[in-house]
């Protein structure tokens, strides 16, 4: 059975499993989805289309599935999607999704998100980020799994950012940024690749070598994106243990729309 505060106030409709937990004064309307072992802290309001997975922890004074902040939106039924064993701290803010779109915001699962951080309409997030305080994602923003924001970063909409990237503090990111790279500051620059978020992920020398490789083709040996493109295609036959690593480069870079940070 889920507990629920006297003084919270869970609407008719709403959906709650088993051992979920809502604390005082929170509010949870009619079509929200709470699974298994989540709570909510007091003085939280979840509403919209709005599911949540198990196991999260969701701290005092978020707002989640509130209608986007899109002068376009005529409250057109999207949701919000969270999976499961997300730590959410305070004052959270995370908006449904849009129709211009696809309509769906979603956050995956075991990502640690700090306090102040937004998530705008129809953002895409993976799995096992990490956001610090402040950080501030713009409409249709796509984050790939192990990706760190620093505190008080900004991704101005439609940028992509692709997995084990790392932006460092107060990092203004209005271009797309590759897998595997370190990137900080205003403009923004990139400082290399994210070597100990790798290692502490079971990469490999080999596998670090070759993002080291992609790394020197990209920024360092005055190729043009296209003559870097081609190079890291080539590199799959020399670095068979790396193939995944440049495959998810290769596509990476073939799908950005607004040009990487260079």
């Amino acid at each position: 059975m889920a507990t629920i505060h006297p003084t919270a106030i869970v609407e008719p409709g709403a959906q709650l499993g088993d051992a979920v937990s809502i604390g005082a004064y929170s509010i949870v309307r009619e079509n929200v989805r709470i699974d298994e072992g989540t709570s909510v802290g007091p003085h939280c309001v979840i509403e919209g289309h709005t599911t949540i997975g198990r196991d999260n922890r969701i701290f005092q004074f978020c707002s989640l599935g509130a209608m986007p902040q899109d002068k376009k939106y005529a409250g057109e039924p999207t949701r919000l999607e969270i999976g499961d064993r997300n730590t959410i701290r305070e004052f959270c803010t995370f908006n449904i999704g849009t129709v211009q779109d696809v309509g769906v915001t979603r956050l995956g699962d075991d990502n640690w998100i700090m306090a102040y951080v937004h998530l705008a309409h129809d953002c895409q997030v993976g799995s096992n980020t990490i956001f610090a305080n402040n950080a501030t994602l713009g409409g249709h923003v796509e984050i790939g799994d192990w990706v760190i924001l620093g505190g008080l970063s900004g991704v101005h909409q439609f940028v992509k950012i692709g997995p084990h990237a790392m932006a460092g503090f107060a990092s203004h990111v209005s271009q797309d940024v590759p897998p595997f790279m370190m990137v900080n500051g205003n403009p923004l620059s990139v400082h290399g690749i994210n070597a100990e978020g790798l290692r502490r992920r079971g990469f490999t020398p080999e596998r670090i070598a070759a993002v080291k490789q992609m790394h020197r083709l990209l920024y360092r040996q005055g190729h043009t994106l296209a003559e870097a493109r081609k190079a890291i295609g080539a590199m799959a036959p020399q670095a068979p243990e790396a193939a995944e690593d440049i495959a998810l480069m290769a596509s990476f870079l073939d799908a950005s729309k607004r040009g990487i940070v260079r």
